[in-house]
């Protein structure tokens, strides 16, 4: 990958569909900034992302993440989802030569025809919809476009991949809702959900499926990671795999690394765990809600940060490198075809990210990285976004039938 590799990737996706399925900067803009939308028109170094960054990394099109904590109440989490799309519909009318929200494909293609950024949104977590298909269908009316199944935790109708199963895969309630999804074109993301569910998604959906941030577990075993069977499944039924850039699933040293650098912070007294962060009261300004979550933000006294601190000194973390998420994208294309594989980052939604991936300018390194190892220009526009438009496609044709 050099220099002009790069120069040589901007060239190639400029003007051409650059689809990134999963970025978590509305769950930021909650936390970190009492949901205010201004000031992305210029660099914003506390997030991974802004509008001059997604201009320098080629991002056409983004599918926005509408997340709220599984842990809350489903009631409440359906509140959160709605103020999250909210947020992600004021965003984009804050930037509108830059943004704009779209509900199909035909939309997306004319924006990005446009020179602006089309913006999908994705549920993520079944939670959102409290168990009610009149909740998902007003979602759809509002224009969400994805559903992951679960989050972390397994609910009544669908087990996650991090908890004890509930439902064995998927219940009858499960089944309904993603023949729902089906009948109202949002695209069923199996990220996040255990290898039972997504099996028993990808016999109920009549549509394609896609894993909207994961990578590929014979490269790195991890449970957020996809098994070959699961991969060849999804290739069969018309899906993609959204290789996600999160350090952890990447590379499974850089896992056990930070499991160990996890027990340090409990031994010395820290803790990483945030509470849920609360929107602005009606009366009340973006500054104090931010003000009042940053309140809650755990905090170590001096002496267990030192301590920590010199744990880190003689335990540094593995390199996490542009070329081990090309490994995954290699390993997914090997195992199911060129026609499979997108980009989910998860960008401003984890902490810890390859060198060279640090933000949404960096695409176009992981394209040049492709390309030094043979892939075609072809394969690559393919990767980039071609492939997931059309898992898009595909679902809007089965719910129009």
């Amino acid at each position: 990958m050099t220099d002009v590799g790069i120069a040589r990737a901007r060239d190639l996706i400029a003007g051409e569909v650059l689809l990134d399925t999963h970025n978590d900067l509305m769950c930021g803009l909650r936390r970190y900034r009492g949901y205010a939308v201004d000031g992305f028109g210029e660099h914003r170094a506390e997030f991974h992302t802004d509008i001059p960054r997604l201009r320098r990394g080629g991002v056409s099109a983004q599918v926005w993440s509408v997340f709220v904590s599984g842990l809350q109440p489903e009631a409440e989490a359906t509140v959160g989802t709605l103020e999250q799309i909210d947020a992600a519909y004021r965003f984009a009318a804050a930037y509108p030569d830059d943004l704009e929200i779209v509900t199909s494909v035909a939309e997306a293609e004319r924006c990005i025809a446009a020179g602006r950024i089309a913006s999908f949104l994705g549920i993520e977590g079944g939670h959102s919809i409290a168990n009610s298909l009149g909740v998902l269908r007003m979602f759809a009316r509002l224009g969400v476009r994805t559903m992951t199944l679960t989050h972390n935790s397994s609910l009544e109708w669908a087990d996650a991949a991090t908890d004890a199963p509930r439902a064995r895969g998927l219940n009858a309630d499960g089944r309904a809702i993603v023949q729902e999804m089906n009948r109202l074109g949002v695209v069923v993301d199996l990220s996040h959900t255990s290898e039972a569910t997504q099996l028993a998604a990808l016999d109920v959906s009549a549509a394609p499926a896609l894993f909207s941030h994961s990578g590929v577990g014979s490269v790195a075993a991890h449970p957020r990671n996809v098994s070959d069977e699961v991969l060849r499944r999804l290739a069969a039924a018309g899906g993609v795999l959204q290789v996600a850039f999160v350090a952890q699933f990447v590379s499974r040293a850089f896992a056990d690394w930070s499991a160990e650098a996890e027990a340090a912070r409990t031994r010395f007294g820290m803790t990483t765990s945030m509470p849920w962060p609360r929107a602005p009261r009606p009366a009340e300004s973006a500054d104090d809600a931010r003000d009042a979550n940053v309140a809650q933000f755990p905090r170590a006294d001096a002496a267990a940060r030192r301590a920590f601190e010199q744990w880190r000194d003689t335990h540094p973390a593995p390199a996490v490198r542009v070329s081990d998420v090309a490994d995954h994208v290699d390993a997914a294309r090997d195992v199911m075809g060129v026609a499979h594989v997108g980009f989910g980052s998860d960008f401003d939604g984890v902490s810890d990210l390859p060198d060279g991936l640090g933000d949404v300018s960096g695409y176009p390194r992981l394209l040049a990285e492709l390309s030094a190892r043979g892939w075609s220009d072809e394969e690559l526009l393919a990767l980039a976004g071609r492939n997931s438009l059309r898992v898009l496609r595909d679902a809007e044709e089965v719910a129009a039938r």
